[in-house]
């Protein structure tokens, strides 16, 4: 996550910029969560599931300034002008060892922008700063009696709100996070089951 928020510091990202993650649930997605925050930026959970006028959508609405995701998956992105950068290469990895310090960033800024399902009308981005999610983890532990030496599973969607309920009280506490795997089709059952 180090080496990945250095190459995004490195790109320019700063506070409140936003960087698109167009990724499937799994430890890689978790790692570049990690890296935009690391970078002092807000990530966007895009769902590589949804049509491609989703997709397309929510990545020019967010104005990313930058792209993560895997590279099985370029062929559900739009053409794009900006940075791309795959989370399944090691290519960002090597070098950057410290923990980026972003001397700038403060609980006001954006944490994540998640989009609505668009039921309504067009998806709508609502944007979440910092104190708001610290808040969330802070009564999601406290709730759930959740901390170190504790277990909690990731089973929501990728792009879904719930997944930062599932991710964030679990890793800021310590305890241990099961990230449910996934394959082309959806879920894998079995898998999960395991």
């Amino acid at each position: 996550a180090n080496g990945l928020a250095q190459r995004l510091i490195e790109l320019g990202v700063r506070p409140d910029d936003r960087v698109a993650l167009v990724a499937r649930r799994g430890l890689e997605t978790l790692v570049g969560m990690l890296a935009v925050l690391k970078a002092g930026a807000a990530y966007v959970p895009v769902d590589p599931a949804h049509p491609r006028e989703r997709l397309s959508y929510l990545l020019s609405d967010s104005q990313p300034v930058a792209v993560l995701t895997q590279s099985n998956l370029h062929d559900r992105l739009p053409e794009l002008s900006l940075p791309l950068i795959d989370l399944d290469s090691s290519d960002w990895g090597q070098g950057a060892h410290a923990n980026p310090r972003i001397a700038s960033l403060s609980s006001d800024n954006l944490v994540y922008v998640i989009y609505t399902s668009g039921s309504t009308g067009q998806p709508k981005g609502v944007m979440v700063e910092h104190r708001t999610l610290s808040h969330l983890v802070d009564w999601h532990c406290e709730a759930f009696s959740l901390g170190a030496g504790g277990h909690a599973s990731s089973l929501a969607g990728f792009g879904f709100d719930a997944m930062a309920w599932e991710v964030w009280p679990t890793l800021c506490s310590g305890a241990t996070l099961h990230v449910a795997p996934t394959q082309e089709s959806g879920e894998d059952i079995d898998a999960l089951l395991q």
